[in-house]
């Protein structure tokens, strides 16, 4: 079991966590992205007493493995209790039943394609996380997905949201928006998408009044980095 000693990016992310209820941690590989958030949550959780439990979400191997193995690795952090919510609808139910019991999970990871399953099984009005995680906010890079627009119907539900990425805009500028939008509620980019392309883009590749691609106004990076810099925290 390994003992914890931050790195200076690591103790700055923790009070990046700490002080935002909605943020995101925009580092590259190998920054040590969970540790860090782990070691926020277990704060939060036990020495602020906020309330949870923690909804973790990531991809499939991701939350098989990585959630597990890092919190059962960390000297700081092996109390905490984490509950895999993958495999059968079975299966994922009973994983889910802990939460009512006297002895809940702090933290229940899931993959990202069960999330509209997982909010059609609560409904927005019984959601029970008040704290979720997207590992890899860059999954909800499109507001037409169904677990992009199934998150935004519980996100009035959740008091705090951390996303993590290291390439948070794959695809252009534009894939910014359905992921800061779940953060800030479009309190920084615009609340729609048609007002965010408005402001900041121009059509790149069109036939008459069809728009096919996008590429940012002449300025435009630097304001959209600008305009999401008190939440979001970038290393390289």
């Amino acid at each position: 079991m390994k003992t914890f000693t931050p790195y200076p990016h690591q103790e700055a992310g923790v009070e990046w966590i700490l002080s935002h209820p909605a943020c995101g941690l925009i580092w590259g590989m190998g920054t040590g992205k969970t540790v860090t958030t782990l070691t926020a949550l277990d704060l939060l959780l036990h020495d602020y007493l906020e309330a949870g439990p923690v909804l973790g979400i990531a991809p499939k191997r991701v939350a098989l493995d990585t959630w597990t193995t890092e919190s059962s690795g960390w000297e700081h952090l092996a109390h905490l209790k984490v509950s895999v919510v993958i495999g059968s609808a079975k299966q994922r139910k009973d994983a889910l039943r802990t939460i009512y019991l006297d002895d809940p999970a702090d933290i229940y990871v899931i993959n990202r394609e069960n999330v509209v399953w997982l909010v059609d099984f609560f409904g927005s009005k019984c959601w029970p996380f008040p704290i979720v995680i997207i590992d890899e906010l860059s999954s909800f890079k499109s507001n037409q997905a169904k677990r992009w627009k199934a998150l935004r119907r519980v996100r009035g539900r959740i008091r705090r949201i951390i996303g993590l990425t290291g390439t948070p805009r794959p695809n252009g500028l534009e894939d910014f928006w359905p992921e800061i939008y779940l953060l800030d509620g479009g309190a920084r980019l615009g609340r729609t998408v048609g007002s965010f392309r408005q402001q900041f883009l121009v059509p790149e590749r069109q036939n008459g009044f069809v728009v096919y691609s996008y590429r940012p106004k002449e300025g435009a990076e630097a304001e959209v980095y600008e305009r999401i810099s008190d939440i979001c925290m970038s290393v390289r």
